[in-house]
């Protein structure tokens, strides 16, 4: 398979940024998108809205859905996968890209914030694959894509950050379970981390980041395109560095993804 045409995408945290780039990737093969987000209303701080995406979708040729969700609330995510399946008759690809973010050391960060995190990132990730899993398993070539580093065990990622670290971390132990558990029925579960710094609207607004050393959110969205496009049996249980999926799909020269081609990138967190 070499196009994601005519699949349905049920894509989290799709209003901007990474989700956004890859519902937009998917959409020029004439996907069907479920752009599940938040956002209905634009934010000053943060541009972009799940109406946005999904009138962005249609101009490039895909199929769109907008639908209000918020994550952590599971008739919220059974609803939305309802909904989908009304539209579209179908479900063949779960896209986990909802994240919390907050870097603080332990003293900084408030137990509300601490909930967020987990929530939204660690159990969202369970709960939406649980949801969308009946229906995947349908599919003739059904996938799970969830943005989440490689297994974390270095303790300075821990010493850094312990909170964004465990709920981040809680999404790849999520992928690497799913992935053994329905391995023999040809799910196939991945994850999917970028190497640098993404320029997203969410990390402009991070102190020390300087965006003209970042990448732009294409590369996730063409690496997430050529893993989602591999027959789901012979490709399970990964944990894929964006350079990397690119690289075994025949690309190599990453030049244009530079937000300033030339300057020096910063590495993403979590990798060695």
């Amino acid at each position: 398979m070499t196009t994601l045409a005519g699949r349905t995408l049920f894509v989290t945290g799709a209003s901007r940024g990474i989700g956004r780039a890859i519902a937009l990737r998917a959409a020029r093969d004439g996907a069907n998108i479920a752009v599940i987000g938040k956002t209905e209303t634009p934010d000053p701080r943060l541009p972009g809205t799940i109406h946005d995406t999904a009138a962005e979708i249609e101009a490039a040729g895909g199929r769109a859905l907008a639908l209000a969700v918020d994550v952590r609330d599971e008739s919220a995510v059974l609803a939305a996968v309802a909904a989908t399946l009304r539209r579209f008759g179908r479900l063949d690809v779960l896209v986990n890209n909802a994240s919390a973010i907050s870097l603080g050391g332990t003293l900084d960060t408030p137990m509300k914030r601490f909930d967020l995190m987990m929530a939204v990132n660690a159990r969202a990730t369970f709960l939406c694959a649980q949801a969308c899993i009946p229906q995947l398993l349908r599919s003739d070539n059904p996938h799970i894509l969830t943005l989440a580093p490689p297994p974390v065990t270095a303790a300075r990622w821990y010493g850094a950050h312990l909170a964004y670290t465990l709920a981040k971390g809680g999404m790849s132990w999520v992928t690497l379970g799913l992935a053994e558990e329905f391995r023999a029925q040809g799910l196939a579960v991945n994850a999917l981390w970028p190497r640098t710094v993404i320029a997203t609207s969410a990390i402009r607004l991070l102190p020390g980041v300087d965006p003209a050393r970042c990448r732009k959110p294409e590369i996730v969205a063409d690496a997430a395109h050529a893993i989602l496009t591999r027959p789901a049996r012979s490709c399970t249980g990964r944990f894929f560095l964006d350079e990397e999926a690119l690289a075994e799909a025949g690309i190599t020269d990453f030049d244009a993804y530079a937000v300033t081609p030339g300057a020096a990138l910063l590495p993403d967190i979590f990798l060695d």
